[in-house]
């Protein structure tokens, strides 16, 4: 999605203009004249030809060449519309199921029917929730998409405190999918041709990023995030951070370490934001029922906000994540400055994937309890 405030540029007529450009310094111009202008191109996600591999980071690729690649395949966006504000379901709850199913029907719609979907969720670790996706919610999340009508449907995600077949095992995933019948795919075990080169424009990446082919193979793409806050130089954790996960740490055979890269740069906030750059959700659910205030994301100060958030909006989502986290009493970087001046938040609007101030988001409610606490994290989230 594009920021209301942004011209959009169609990435055919992009790619059109850069070939016009005989050189790779007339390219940068161009680029940074673009960048300056808020015209921003649908972001570049390439293919891995398999007689040609993508250039790895540190070496060097002019614009024409990494424009003229095979697009992988994408799935469809579910964008928050221009002008219009970003509907977030807030349900009061000590009950992760219950609050899951409200939430969800409460934004009244259905991006899911007939359509495979790639589930999302956060095993970071094999912490117990909020460290990671309570089994609850990933229950309650796979019953309501097969009763919104969904196609197949896949688990998957790339741990990174631990090795993620051991911590899907410690969680119960695959016995759950035995159980339900969904399938899981562990990221770690992929191999070269299953990640995908994205390069966000603008991006702060050294050279790109790689993206799991098999979450844009599935035409929808579910988040279940978490809250809590992140200890590592992320400084929170919602469903922006979420998304590290579908990034590779490395890929077969190509020796560069993504996450040191990420974990090592002081825009290690705005690269997270990028990542997301590569796909729009077509539903995210956040579990707010506990969360961690400080530490994470496997341990920290437990606090319990009793509430499940839903929308397709991760700009909004995170916003009123952040909220959340301030209301409760968080850590220095956190609590700073107004929320959507947070450096994920900031560089995510940049990029034109969620609305861009508090204006745009709704909280949308049908009880007292939830109206009136819905209430008050507005206010946090207004506040200068």
């Amino acid at each position: 999605m594009n920021h209301p405030n942004h011209p959009s540029l169609p990435r055919r007529e992009f790619l059109r203009l850069l070939g016009l450009l005989g050189s790779a310094a007339a390219v940068t111009s161009f680029l940074n004249a673009c960048q300056k202008a808020g015209i921003l191109p649908v972001p570049e996600i390439t293919g891995m030809p398999e007689a040609t591999a993508s250039p790895t980071p540190g070496s060097t690729a002019t614009a024409e060449q990494q424009a003229t690649e095979e697009p992988a395949p994408t799935q469809e966006a579910t964008e928050t519309p221009r002008g219009d504000v970003a509907r977030i379901a807030f349900v009061r709850t000590n009950d992760r199921a219950a609050g899951v199913n409200k939430a969800i029907d409460l934004l009244g719609v259905n991006p899911i029917s007939g359509r495979s979907v790639f589930l999302k969720p956060n095993y970071n670790s094999a912490d117990p929730a909020p460290g990671s996706t309570h089994p609850d919610v990933l229950r309650a999340i796979v019953l309501k998409l097969r009763e919104l009508g969904a196609g197949p449907i896949t688990v998957g995600d790339r741990s990174g405190m631990g090795d993620t077949r051991l911590v899907m095992q410690a969680l119960g995933v695959f016995e759950m999918a035995e159980e339900l019948g969904f399938e899981t795919i562990v990221f770690d075990e992929l191999g070269a041709e299953d990640w995908v080169q994205v390069n966000a424009p603008g991006s702060h990446w050294q050279q790109g990023f790689r993206f799991a082919r098999p979450c844009l193979d599935c035409e929808a793409i579910v988040q279940a995030c978490c809250l809590k806050t992140h200890r590592y130089g992320g400084h929170f954790t919602l469903s922006l951070k979420n998304s590290v996960g579908l990034a590779a740490k490395s890929v077969p055979g190509e020796g560069y370490n993504y996450m040191n890269e990420l974990h090592t740069s002081r825009h290690q906030r705005r690269m997270i934001a990028e990542i997301n750059a590569a796909y729009q959700p077509a539903l995210v659910i956040l579990d707010g029922v506990e969360g961690f205030a400080n530490g994470g994301p496997d341990q920290g100060k437990l606090i319990r906000p009793e509430v499940v958030l839903a929308g397709s909006d991760r700009v909004a989502i995170d916003a009123v994540g952040v909220a959340l986290l301030r209301y409760f009493g968080t850590t220095r970087e956190v609590s700073r400055g107004p929320i959507f001046e947070q450096e994920q938040i900031a560089r995510a609007v940049e990029l034109g994937l969620g609305v861009g101030s508090p204006a745009q988001i709704e909280l949308v409610t049908d009880d007292q309890a939830s109206a009136d606490f819905a209430e008050e994290i507005m206010g946090v989230l207004q506040q200068d």
